[in-house]
């Protein structure tokens, strides 16, 4: 019991307060607006821009915090609050996308480890609730060793998937400034608005690692 509370519900404790962090950051520099009067669109746009990125289409697309960019389609996803947006969470979400773009033109390479690593960890995903079910309902041991195995490719993949956002992060930061997007007094909003989105990357690498211990030890355990 107290290794399935230090494993699976204490991770779960810290991805809950991390996505309470991102939304209280947002929702708060959400309501704060640049001096510029630029919108997400135009931020993505200029950064995207100085990086001699001619060919990405910026798009809006329905949700809250559903913003990505789609290195397939050439494709940059803006939520309508941050596409129109002028606020100083709007501008830091916007150029963070537009950071992946940057790293996908310079053939970043945990980006395109991660993109790699993209259709099995999908794929792990799928057949993860059938094999857990498997494993514990039907007793089948051999599946708790395969879902050691896929929990083994999720952490990877969000072990992975840190260095590619806190990057882009870094480069957005660091772009909105240059440009004159942001005042330097102003750059406060993004850094905690984009700080509170990485911890969500961190939290989630902690629950795929105690998930992937857990596990292990349960197997460890029925091999004795």
């Amino acid at each position: 019991m107290e290794a399935y509370f230090t494993l699976i519900l204490f991770p779960l404790f810290i991805g809950i307060w991390a996505q309470i962090k991102i939304h209280s950051k947002y929702t708060k520099w959400s309501q704060v607006h640049s001096s510029k009067g630029l919108r997400g669109v135009d931020a993505a746009a200029a950064v995207m821009e100085q990086a001699g990125i001619h060919d990405v289409e910026i798009v809006c697309i329905e949700g809250k915090l559903t913003d990505h960019y789609d290195p397939v389609h050439r494709r940059l996803a803006l939520s309508r609050d941050n596409y129109n947006g002028t606020s100083l969470a709007a501008l830091g979400v916007a150029a963070h996308e537009a950071g992946h773009a940057i790293q996908h033109k310079e053939a970043y390479k945990p980006l395109k480890l991660r993109s790699a690593l993209i259709p099995i960890t999908n794929f792990s995903c799928q057949i993860l609730p059938f094999v857990l079910m498997g494993g514990f309902i039907l007793n089948l041991f051999g599946l708790i060793k395969l879902a050691v195995f896929i929990y083994l490719i999720l952490t990877v993949f969000q072990l992975v998937t840190l260095p590619v956002e806190f990057d882009a992060s870094a480069r957005a930061k660091k772009l909105l400034l240059r440009l004159s997007i942001i005042d330097s007094n102003e750059s406060v909003g993004v850094c905690e608005t984009l700080n509170a989105a990485a911890f969500t990357y961190v939290a989630a690498f902690i629950a795929s690692l105690g998930q992937l211990m857990y596990y292990f030890m349960l197997s460890q355990r029925r091999n004795d």
